[in-house]
Protein backbone atom coordinates (compact mmCIF):
# COMPACT_ATOMS: atom_id res chain seq x y z
CA UNK A 1 0.00 0.00 0.00
CA UNK A 2 1.36 3.45 -0.51
CA UNK A 3 2.90 5.38 1.93
CA UNK A 4 0.56 8.21 4.35
CA UNK A 5 1.44 12.06 2.77
CA UNK A 6 3.83 12.81 6.05
CA UNK A 7 6.08 9.82 5.39
CA UNK A 8 8.19 12.40 3.25
CA UNK A 9 8.62 15.17 5.99
CA UNK A 10 9.91 11.75 8.32
CA UNK A 11 13.71 11.02 9.26
CA UNK A 12 14.18 7.43 8.75
CA UNK A 13 14.69 6.84 12.25
CA UNK A 14 11.30 7.60 12.86
CA UNK A 15 10.00 5.61 10.16
CA UNK A 16 11.82 2.82 11.47
CA UNK A 17 10.32 3.33 14.91
CA UNK A 18 6.90 3.37 13.52
CA UNK A 19 7.77 0.04 11.80
CA UNK A 20 9.50 -2.15 13.94
CA UNK A 21 7.59 -4.52 16.08
CA UNK A 22 5.57 -6.93 14.94
CA UNK A 23 9.41 -8.58 13.94
CA UNK A 24 10.15 -8.51 17.52
CA UNK A 25 6.92 -10.49 18.62
CA UNK A 26 8.12 -13.16 15.90
CA UNK A 27 11.48 -13.17 17.88
CA UNK A 28 9.69 -13.35 21.41
CA UNK A 29 7.68 -16.05 19.67
CA UNK A 30 10.32 -17.98 18.15
CA UNK A 31 13.12 -17.96 20.82
CA UNK A 32 11.11 -20.07 23.17
CA UNK A 33 11.39 -23.55 23.87
CA UNK A 34 13.17 -24.72 19.98
CA UNK A 35 15.90 -22.38 21.17
CA UNK A 36 16.54 -22.50 25.07
CA UNK A 37 15.47 -26.46 25.29
CA UNK A 38 16.07 -27.71 21.83
CA UNK A 39 19.09 -25.64 20.18
CA UNK A 40 20.73 -26.13 24.25
CA UNK A 41 20.16 -29.57 23.76
CA UNK A 42 21.68 -29.95 20.54
CA UNK A 43 24.85 -28.29 21.30
CA UNK A 44 25.06 -30.68 24.46
CA UNK A 45 24.76 -33.79 22.85
CA UNK A 46 26.36 -33.47 19.07
CA UNK A 47 28.18 -30.17 19.84
CA UNK A 48 28.44 -27.73 16.68
CA UNK A 49 27.41 -30.94 14.51
CA UNK A 50 23.96 -29.44 14.39
CA UNK A 51 25.01 -25.95 13.27
CA UNK A 52 24.79 -26.68 9.97
CA UNK A 53 21.26 -28.21 10.33
CA UNK A 54 20.21 -25.00 12.31
CA UNK A 55 20.66 -22.42 9.51
CA UNK A 56 19.15 -24.71 7.06
CA UNK A 57 16.18 -25.02 9.30
CA UNK A 58 16.06 -21.06 9.51
CA UNK A 59 16.94 -20.86 6.00
CA UNK A 60 13.75 -23.36 4.19
CA UNK A 61 11.09 -21.78 5.96
CA UNK A 62 12.72 -17.76 5.65
CA UNK A 63 10.58 -17.14 2.55
CA UNK A 64 7.15 -18.41 3.73
CA UNK A 65 7.05 -16.96 7.16
CA UNK A 66 8.89 -13.70 5.58
CA UNK A 67 5.36 -13.80 2.59
CA UNK A 68 3.08 -12.70 5.88
CA UNK A 69 4.05 -9.18 6.31
CA UNK A 70 4.87 -8.86 2.62
CA UNK A 71 1.22 -9.65 2.11
CA UNK A 72 -0.14 -7.33 4.61
CA UNK A 73 1.69 -4.69 3.65
CA UNK A 74 1.02 -5.05 0.26
CA UNK A 75 -2.32 -5.64 0.10
CA UNK A 76 -3.67 -3.88 3.88
CA UNK A 77 -4.98 -7.39 4.51
CA UNK A 78 -4.09 -10.12 6.50
CA UNK A 79 -2.89 -13.71 5.32
CA UNK A 80 -6.45 -15.18 6.73
CA UNK A 81 -7.90 -13.21 3.87
CA UNK A 82 -5.45 -14.25 1.30
CA UNK A 83 -6.29 -17.88 2.14
CA UNK A 84 -9.91 -17.30 1.84
CA UNK A 85 -9.63 -16.34 -1.93
CA UNK A 86 -7.61 -19.57 -2.25
CA UNK A 87 -10.45 -21.31 -1.44
CA UNK A 88 -12.27 -22.71 1.99
CA UNK A 89 -10.19 -25.39 2.00
CA UNK A 90 -7.13 -23.28 2.72
CA UNK A 91 -9.51 -21.28 5.72
CA UNK A 92 -9.70 -25.02 7.24
CA UNK A 93 -6.05 -26.16 6.62
CA UNK A 94 -5.20 -23.12 9.14
CA UNK A 95 -7.88 -23.78 11.40
CA UNK A 96 -7.08 -27.39 12.24
CA UNK A 97 -3.54 -26.09 12.27
CA UNK A 98 -3.81 -23.50 15.03
CA UNK A 99 -6.96 -25.55 16.92
CA UNK A 100 -4.96 -28.63 17.43
CA UNK A 101 -1.91 -27.22 18.69
CA UNK A 102 -2.87 -23.94 20.35
CA UNK A 103 -3.83 -25.30 23.80
CA UNK A 104 -1.18 -27.92 24.31
CA UNK A 105 1.60 -25.22 22.96
CA UNK A 106 0.27 -22.85 25.59
CA UNK A 107 0.39 -25.45 28.11
CA UNK A 108 4.01 -26.37 27.29
CA UNK A 109 5.74 -23.01 27.08
CA UNK A 110 3.69 -22.42 30.47
CA UNK A 111 5.47 -24.82 32.25
CA UNK A 112 8.76 -24.71 31.21
CA UNK A 113 8.05 -20.92 32.10
CA UNK A 114 6.42 -21.93 35.68
CA UNK A 115 9.61 -24.14 36.48
CA UNK A 116 12.30 -21.44 35.59
CA UNK A 117 10.22 -18.95 37.32
CA UNK A 118 10.53 -21.80 40.51
CA UNK A 119 14.45 -21.67 40.31
CA UNK A 120 14.92 -17.67 39.59
CA UNK A 121 12.50 -16.58 42.15
CA UNK A 122 12.85 -19.87 44.84
CA UNK A 123 16.66 -18.29 45.57
CA UNK A 124 14.96 -15.24 46.90
CA UNK A 125 12.45 -17.31 49.64
CA UNK A 126 9.50 -17.10 47.19
CA UNK A 127 8.28 -20.84 47.34
CA UNK A 128 5.61 -21.90 44.70
CA UNK A 129 4.59 -25.09 42.91
CA UNK A 130 5.01 -25.10 38.83
CA UNK A 131 0.99 -25.16 38.54
CA UNK A 132 0.71 -21.90 40.82
CA UNK A 133 3.44 -20.35 38.96
CA UNK A 134 1.37 -20.86 36.09
CA UNK A 135 -1.90 -19.51 37.08
CA UNK A 136 0.16 -16.83 38.23
CA UNK A 137 2.00 -16.19 34.92
CA UNK A 138 -1.12 -16.53 32.74
CA UNK A 139 -3.21 -14.41 35.06
CA UNK A 140 -0.72 -11.62 34.24
CA UNK A 141 -0.33 -12.23 30.80
CA UNK A 142 -3.92 -12.01 30.79
CA UNK A 143 -4.40 -8.88 32.30
CA UNK A 144 -1.86 -7.45 30.03
CA UNK A 145 -3.60 -8.53 26.66
CA UNK A 146 -6.72 -7.45 27.92
CA UNK A 147 -6.13 -4.40 29.24
CA UNK A 148 -3.54 -2.75 27.05
CA UNK A 149 -4.02 -5.20 24.02
CA UNK A 150 -1.56 -4.41 20.67
CA UNK A 151 0.01 -1.22 22.14
CA UNK A 152 1.21 -2.75 25.76
CA UNK A 153 2.07 -5.92 23.90
CA UNK A 154 4.65 -4.18 21.73
CA UNK A 155 6.38 -2.33 24.65
CA UNK A 156 6.38 -4.93 26.98
CA UNK A 157 8.01 -7.30 24.31
CA UNK A 158 10.57 -4.37 23.56
CA UNK A 159 11.41 -4.49 26.78
CA UNK A 160 11.36 -8.02 27.23
CA UNK A 161 13.54 -8.79 24.34
CA UNK A 162 16.18 -5.78 24.80
CA UNK A 163 16.73 -7.66 28.67
CA UNK A 164 16.72 -11.46 26.91
CA UNK A 165 19.63 -10.22 24.06
CA UNK A 166 21.89 -8.59 27.04
CA UNK A 167 21.90 -11.40 29.81
CA UNK A 168 21.68 -13.85 26.79
CA UNK A 169 25.07 -11.82 25.55
CA UNK A 170 26.34 -11.91 29.02
CA UNK A 171 26.08 -15.87 29.01
CA UNK A 172 28.05 -16.53 26.52
CA UNK A 173 30.52 -14.04 27.14
CA UNK A 174 30.68 -15.69 30.33
CA UNK A 175 30.95 -19.26 29.07
CA UNK A 176 33.71 -18.09 26.49
CA UNK A 177 35.94 -16.65 29.01
CA UNK A 178 35.54 -19.24 31.69
CA UNK A 179 38.80 -21.88 31.58
CA UNK A 180 36.55 -24.66 32.57
CA UNK A 181 34.15 -24.87 29.38
CA UNK A 182 34.86 -26.47 26.15
CA UNK A 183 37.47 -28.14 26.97
CA UNK A 184 36.03 -31.96 26.58
CA UNK A 185 37.91 -33.98 23.76
CA UNK A 186 35.23 -36.32 23.57
CA UNK A 187 34.28 -37.01 20.08
CA UNK A 188 30.46 -35.83 19.36
CA UNK A 189 28.01 -38.63 17.70
CA UNK A 190 26.65 -39.15 14.57
CA UNK A 191 23.45 -37.16 14.64
CA UNK A 192 22.38 -38.11 10.94
CA UNK A 193 21.86 -41.56 12.13
CA UNK A 194 18.20 -43.07 12.19
CA UNK A 195 18.08 -42.93 15.87
CA UNK A 196 19.03 -39.30 16.36
CA UNK A 197 15.61 -38.85 13.38
CA UNK A 198 13.26 -37.81 16.19
CA UNK A 199 15.44 -35.51 17.95
CA UNK A 200 16.11 -33.96 14.43
CA UNK A 201 12.65 -33.14 13.72
CA UNK A 202 11.75 -32.03 17.09
CA UNK A 203 14.91 -29.81 16.36
CA UNK A 204 13.90 -28.23 12.80
CA UNK A 205 10.06 -28.26 13.84
CA UNK A 206 10.40 -25.42 15.64
CA UNK A 207 13.16 -24.03 14.54
CA UNK A 208 13.09 -21.09 14.76
CA UNK A 209 9.11 -20.62 14.53
CA UNK A 210 6.81 -22.93 12.60
CA UNK A 211 5.90 -21.33 9.34
CA UNK A 212 1.58 -21.19 10.44
CA UNK A 213 3.19 -17.85 12.79
CA UNK A 214 2.92 -16.10 9.38
CA UNK A 215 -0.34 -15.61 9.72
CA UNK A 216 0.60 -14.46 12.88
CA UNK A 217 2.99 -11.97 11.49
CA UNK A 218 0.79 -10.62 9.12
CA UNK A 219 -2.13 -9.45 11.82
CA UNK A 220 0.67 -8.03 13.86
CA UNK A 221 1.58 -6.33 11.02
CA UNK A 222 -2.13 -4.76 10.29
CA UNK A 223 -2.38 -3.87 14.04
CA UNK A 224 1.23 -1.50 14.10
CA UNK A 225 -0.09 0.11 11.13
CA UNK A 226 -3.74 1.20 13.02
CA UNK A 227 -1.49 1.96 16.33
CA UNK A 228 0.70 4.17 14.34
CA UNK A 229 -1.03 5.37 11.71
CA UNK A 230 1.80 4.70 9.31
CA UNK A 231 1.36 2.39 6.31
CA UNK A 232 3.96 0.46 6.06
CA UNK A 233 5.47 -0.47 2.31
CA UNK A 234 6.62 -3.54 1.67
CA UNK A 235 10.43 -2.54 2.02
CA UNK A 236 9.78 -1.74 5.49
CA UNK A 237 7.68 -4.81 6.28
CA UNK A 238 10.65 -6.75 5.12
CA UNK A 239 12.80 -4.92 6.99
CA UNK A 240 11.08 -5.35 10.19
CA UNK A 241 10.71 -9.13 9.65
CA UNK A 242 14.24 -9.45 8.89
CA UNK A 243 15.47 -8.06 11.90
CA UNK A 244 13.11 -10.10 14.32
CA UNK A 245 14.22 -13.25 12.25
CA UNK A 246 17.69 -12.43 12.40
CA UNK A 247 17.51 -11.50 16.28
CA UNK A 248 15.67 -14.69 16.31
CA UNK A 249 18.21 -16.93 14.64
CA UNK A 250 21.37 -15.26 16.47
CA UNK A 251 19.91 -16.07 19.57
CA UNK A 252 19.48 -19.75 18.75
CA UNK A 253 23.24 -19.87 17.45
CA UNK A 254 24.16 -18.49 21.01
CA UNK A 255 22.12 -20.84 22.94
CA UNK A 256 23.66 -23.65 20.97
CA UNK A 257 26.88 -22.17 21.39
CA UNK A 258 26.54 -22.46 25.34
CA UNK A 259 24.65 -25.75 25.22
CA UNK A 260 28.28 -26.99 23.44
CA UNK A 261 30.62 -25.37 25.58
CA UNK A 262 28.56 -25.71 28.96
CA UNK A 263 27.16 -29.13 28.68
CA UNK A 264 29.07 -30.75 26.14
CA UNK A 265 31.08 -33.96 27.22
CA UNK A 266 29.60 -34.42 31.09
CA UNK A 267 28.85 -37.66 30.44
CA UNK A 268 25.63 -37.40 31.92
CA UNK A 269 21.86 -37.91 30.68
CA UNK A 270 19.53 -34.79 30.05
CA UNK A 271 15.54 -34.49 31.04
CA UNK A 272 13.34 -34.88 28.11
CA UNK A 273 10.99 -33.07 29.58
CA UNK A 274 11.61 -28.44 28.54
CA UNK A 275 10.77 -27.90 32.65
CA UNK A 276 13.40 -30.24 33.66
CA UNK A 277 16.10 -29.46 31.03
CA UNK A 278 16.04 -25.97 31.73
CA UNK A 279 16.22 -26.34 35.30
CA UNK A 280 19.00 -28.71 34.51
CA UNK A 281 21.23 -26.09 32.00
CA UNK A 282 20.84 -23.61 35.33
CA UNK A 283 22.26 -25.82 37.52
CA UNK A 284 25.27 -27.20 35.27
CA UNK A 285 26.06 -23.49 34.36
CA UNK A 286 26.16 -22.77 37.94
CA UNK A 287 28.18 -26.14 38.78
CA UNK A 288 30.39 -24.76 36.15
CA UNK A 289 31.02 -21.23 36.13
CA UNK A 290 30.04 -20.66 39.94
CA UNK A 291 27.23 -19.65 41.97
CA UNK A 292 27.74 -15.83 40.77
CA UNK A 293 26.74 -17.17 36.99
CA UNK A 294 23.16 -18.38 38.46
CA UNK A 295 21.14 -14.78 38.35
CA UNK A 296 22.43 -14.19 34.76
CA UNK A 297 21.37 -17.87 33.73
CA UNK A 298 18.03 -17.90 35.22
CA UNK A 299 17.28 -14.22 34.25
CA UNK A 300 17.86 -15.39 29.94
CA UNK A 301 16.10 -18.55 30.89
CA UNK A 302 13.07 -16.98 32.14
CA UNK A 303 12.89 -13.93 30.08
CA UNK A 304 13.27 -16.91 26.54
CA UNK A 305 9.72 -18.18 28.08
CA UNK A 306 8.27 -15.23 29.23
CA UNK A 307 8.31 -13.93 26.08
CA UNK A 308 7.07 -16.79 24.36
CA UNK A 309 4.03 -17.42 26.77
CA UNK A 310 3.08 -13.93 26.26
CA UNK A 311 3.08 -13.31 22.45
CA UNK A 312 1.65 -17.22 21.92
CA UNK A 313 -1.34 -16.05 24.79
CA UNK A 314 -1.81 -13.26 22.16
CA UNK A 315 -1.12 -15.00 18.73
CA UNK A 316 -3.34 -18.04 18.62
CA UNK A 317 -6.77 -16.16 20.04
CA UNK A 318 -5.78 -13.37 16.93
CA UNK A 319 -5.94 -15.70 14.53
CA UNK A 320 -8.60 -17.84 15.70
CA UNK A 321 -10.78 -14.14 16.01
CA UNK A 322 -9.75 -13.75 12.73
CA UNK A 323 -10.66 -17.60 10.95
CA UNK A 324 -14.22 -17.74 12.67
CA UNK A 325 -15.11 -14.37 11.65
CA UNK A 326 -13.51 -15.11 8.20
CA UNK A 327 -15.27 -18.36 7.37
CA UNK A 328 -18.85 -16.87 9.09
CA UNK A 329 -18.09 -14.40 6.74
CA UNK A 330 -18.40 -16.23 3.28
CA UNK A 331 -17.73 -13.86 0.41
CA UNK A 332 -18.23 -10.52 2.46
CA UNK A 333 -15.61 -8.35 4.38
CA UNK A 334 -15.13 -10.51 7.69
CA UNK A 335 -15.47 -8.36 10.86
CA UNK A 336 -13.86 -9.86 13.89
CA UNK A 337 -15.02 -8.44 17.47
CA UNK A 338 -12.79 -7.55 20.28
CA UNK A 339 -14.26 -9.25 22.30
CA UNK A 340 -14.35 -12.44 20.51
CA UNK A 341 -10.25 -11.77 20.85
CA UNK A 342 -10.71 -11.20 24.61
CA UNK A 343 -13.32 -14.48 24.90
CA UNK A 344 -9.97 -16.90 23.09
CA UNK A 345 -7.79 -15.64 25.03
CA UNK A 346 -9.51 -16.49 28.66
CA UNK A 347 -10.26 -19.92 26.64
CA UNK A 348 -6.79 -20.50 25.99
CA UNK A 349 -5.50 -19.80 29.27
CA UNK A 350 -7.67 -21.62 31.20
CA UNK A 351 -7.80 -24.59 29.11
CA UNK A 352 -3.55 -24.22 29.19
CA UNK A 353 -3.65 -23.85 32.82
CA UNK A 354 -6.15 -27.02 32.67
CA UNK A 355 -3.89 -29.41 31.10
CA UNK A 356 -0.60 -28.06 32.99
CA UNK A 357 -2.91 -29.17 36.29
CA UNK A 358 -4.54 -32.73 34.83
CA UNK A 359 -1.91 -33.70 32.06
CA UNK A 360 1.34 -32.28 33.48
CA UNK A 361 3.20 -35.75 33.46
CA UNK A 362 2.39 -36.40 29.56
CA UNK A 363 2.85 -32.93 28.54
CA UNK A 364 6.24 -33.67 27.09
CA UNK A 365 4.52 -36.25 24.71
CA UNK A 366 1.61 -33.79 23.90
CA UNK A 367 4.15 -31.11 22.88
CA UNK A 368 5.99 -33.72 20.45
CA UNK A 369 2.69 -34.24 18.79
CA UNK A 370 1.96 -30.79 18.54
CA UNK A 371 5.53 -29.99 17.40
CA UNK A 372 4.98 -32.76 14.58
CA UNK A 373 1.64 -31.32 13.65
CA UNK A 374 3.77 -28.49 12.46
CA UNK A 375 6.15 -29.84 10.88
CA UNK A 376 3.92 -32.50 9.00
CA UNK A 377 2.01 -29.42 8.07
CA UNK A 378 5.08 -27.31 6.97
CA UNK A 379 4.75 -28.32 3.48
CA UNK A 380 0.67 -27.41 2.82
CA UNK A 381 1.35 -23.89 4.88
CA UNK A 382 4.24 -23.25 2.47
CA UNK A 383 2.42 -24.04 -0.43
CA UNK A 384 -0.47 -21.94 0.56
CA UNK A 385 1.86 -19.01 1.56
CA UNK A 386 3.17 -19.14 -1.85
CA UNK A 387 -0.14 -19.56 -3.78
CA UNK A 388 -1.11 -16.46 -1.74
CA UNK A 389 1.79 -13.88 -2.71
CA UNK A 390 1.62 -15.29 -6.17
CA UNK A 391 -1.42 -15.10 -6.83
CA UNK A 392 -3.53 -12.34 -8.30
CA UNK A 393 -4.54 -10.50 -4.65
CA UNK A 394 -1.32 -9.52 -4.66
CA UNK A 395 0.34 -6.53 -6.30
CA UNK A 396 2.75 -7.75 -9.27
CA UNK A 397 5.09 -5.19 -7.68
CA UNK A 398 5.48 -6.98 -4.43
CA UNK A 399 5.54 -10.51 -5.67
CA UNK A 400 8.70 -12.24 -5.32
CA UNK A 401 11.12 -12.03 -7.72
CA UNK A 402 12.33 -15.13 -9.66
CA UNK A 403 15.43 -16.39 -7.54
CA UNK A 404 13.71 -16.28 -4.42
CA UNK A 405 10.30 -18.11 -6.48
CA UNK A 406 13.20 -20.28 -7.25
CA UNK A 407 14.57 -20.49 -3.52
CA UNK A 408 10.62 -21.33 -2.55
CA UNK A 409 10.32 -23.76 -4.71
CA UNK A 410 13.28 -26.00 -3.06
CA UNK A 411 12.43 -25.02 0.24
CA UNK A 412 9.02 -26.73 -0.58
CA UNK A 413 10.45 -29.65 -1.80
CA UNK A 414 12.77 -30.00 0.97
CA UNK A 415 10.24 -29.39 3.75
CA UNK A 416 8.30 -32.23 1.65
CA UNK A 417 11.17 -34.81 1.43
CA UNK A 418 11.68 -34.35 5.07
CA UNK A 419 8.43 -34.75 5.73
CA UNK A 420 7.73 -38.04 3.65
CA UNK A 421 11.27 -39.35 5.40
CA UNK A 422 9.17 -38.71 9.03
CA UNK A 423 6.82 -40.64 8.29
CA UNK A 424 8.53 -43.85 6.19
CA UNK A 425 11.13 -43.62 9.32
CA UNK A 426 7.78 -43.87 11.64
CA UNK A 427 6.05 -46.99 9.70
CA UNK A 428 9.46 -48.87 9.68
CA UNK A 429 10.49 -48.09 12.97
Amino acid sequence: MADSPTVATLSPTRIFLKVIGPGVLLAGAAIGVSHLVQATRAGAEFRFGLFPVLLIACATKYPFLEFGPRYAAATGRTLIEGYRDLGRWALWTAAVVTFGAMFIIMAGVTIVTAALATALFGSIGVELGVTAWSAVILGACMVLLLIGRYPTLDLTMKLVMALLLVSTLAAVVAAVASPNVGTSDTEPPAWWVPAQFGFLLAFMGWMPIPIDSAIWHSIWTRERCKQTGHECTVRQARADFNFGYGLATVVAIIFLTLGALVMFGRGEAFASGGAGFAAQFIEIYTTTLGPWARPIISIAAFTTMLSTTLVVLDAFPRVMQRLVATLRAGDREPKPSGHAYAAWVVVQAALGLTIIALLSGQLTRLVDLATTLSFLTAPVLAFINYRVITGPTTPLHAQPRKAMRVFSVCSMVFLAVFSAAYLVWRVVG
